[in-house]
C-alpha cells in the first residue's frame, strides 16, 4: 500500500501508474460521463415537465433504465463500441441521466401556478416562462438531482473500469481483487470515498453560490 503513491525498488506505483494517476484517469472519465448525463437529463427533464404527452411516453423508459444495474448494459456497450473509452463513458452517462431527468421534470412541473400565469398574462411565451420563471424556481431540485447523478456515476466507476480499466482507480481495485491484494483494494476504496466527499463538497459550494435563495422562499 505504501508503494502505490511512489516509485519503490524500481516499481512505479501499481501496474506502472501512481495512485494519483489512477485516480486522475477515473475522475476524468467521471467528469466527462457525468457532464454528458447531466446535460441530457436537463434537456429531457425540461421537455418532460413542459410537454405532458412526452412525459407519459418517456417516464417509464427513464424509470426502467434507472432500475438497471450498470453491469447489465455495460456488456452491450462493449459489444457495440469495443473496450476503449467509449463504453465506459456511455455507462457513466446513462447512469447519471435518470436522476437529473426525474428531478428536473418534477421541479418544472411543480412551478408555482400563480407566477406562471402572471408571466403569461404579461405576454411571455411558453419557453420564455420556462427560462425566466420555471427554471429559476426549479434550480434547487435540479441541483439535488445533479449531486445524485454524480454520486451514481462515481459509484459506477468500478463497473465501468471492469474491462481495460487500468489506469483507473476502479480498474486498479478490480485487478487487485483478482490477485487477493487486500491492501490495494482498501486503499482504492478509501481514494474513491475521499475524492467523492471532495467532489460533493465542491458541488455543495457551487450550489450555495449559484442558488443563494434556496431555503429562503
Amino acid at each position: 500500500m505504501v508503494q502505490l503513491p511512489a516509485v519503490h525498488d524500481g516499481v512505479r506505483g501499481y501496474s506502472g501508474h501512481l495512485l494519483v494517476e489512477h485516480l486522475g484517469v477515473s475522475l476524468r472519465r467521471i467528469l466527462i460521463g457525468s457532464a454528458i448525463g447531466v446535460a441530457g437529463g436537463l434537456v429531457l427533464g425540461v421537455l418532460m415537465g413542459v410537454v405532458p404527452w412526452l412525459r407519459v411516453v418517456t417516464e417509464p423508459v427513464v424509470t426502467f433504465v434507472r432500475a438497471l444495474p450498470p453491469l447489465a448494459y455495460f456488456s452491450l456497450f462493449i459489444i457495440w463500441f469495443g473496450i476503449d473509452e467509449t463504453p465506459k463513458l456511455w455507462l457513466l452517462s446513462i447512469a447519471a441521466l435518470p436522476p437529473v431527468a426525474v428531478a428536473t421534470a418534477a421541479a418544472v412541473q411543480g412551478a408555482p401556478t400563480g407566477l406562471v400565469e402572471a408571466a403569461r398574462a404579461l405576454g411571455a411565451g411558453r419557453w420564455a416562462v420556462v427560462r425566466d420563471v420555471t427554471l429559476p424556481h426549479a434550480l434547487p431540485e435540479i441541483f439535488t438531482g445533479i449531486r445524485l447523478a454524480v454520486g451514481i456515476a462515481y459509484s459506477s466507476v468500478v463497473a465501468a473500469e471492469t474491462i481495460n480499466g487500468v489506469p483507473g482507480i476502479g480498474g486498479m481495485v478490480r485487478d487487485a481483487q483478482r490477485y487477493s491484494q487486500t491492501d490495494v483494494v482498501v486503499l482504492g476504496l478509501f481514494a474513491i470515498g475521499l475524492s467523492g466527499l471532495l467532489i460533493d463538497g465542491l458541488l455543495r459550494a457551487a450550489e450555495n453560490r449559484l442558488i443563494p435563495w434556496r431555503g429562503r422562499i
